[in-house]
């Protein structure tokens, strides 16, 4: 299993844009299309992965719940 994070091509495109608008909206600095690439690669490597295991163990526990729920639905011997 590969437990590296992949963006498709478009997705990263945009997730640069959306990088160099924020650096330009809300610190006023023109970042260039390699800073925002060297950002993001810091990021998918640094940081995703953190966000990735909380999305995992917030779906193991919502899993976890439902299938408690199911033993409600056992049928009992009188």
């Amino acid at each position: 299993m590969n437990k590296e994070i992949q963006i498709d091509k478009a997705s990263k495109e945009l997730i640069i844009r959306e990088i160099k608008r924020f650096f330009y909206e809300e610190r006023d600095e023109d970042l260039g299309e390699l800073a925002a690439m060297l950002y993001l690669d810091f990021v998918m490597e640094n940081i995703a992965p953190e966000i990735y295991n909380i999305g995992v163990k917030d779906s193991i526990s919502f899993m976890t719940d439902k299938i408690d729920d199911m033993y409600g639905l056992e049928i009992r011997k009188r």
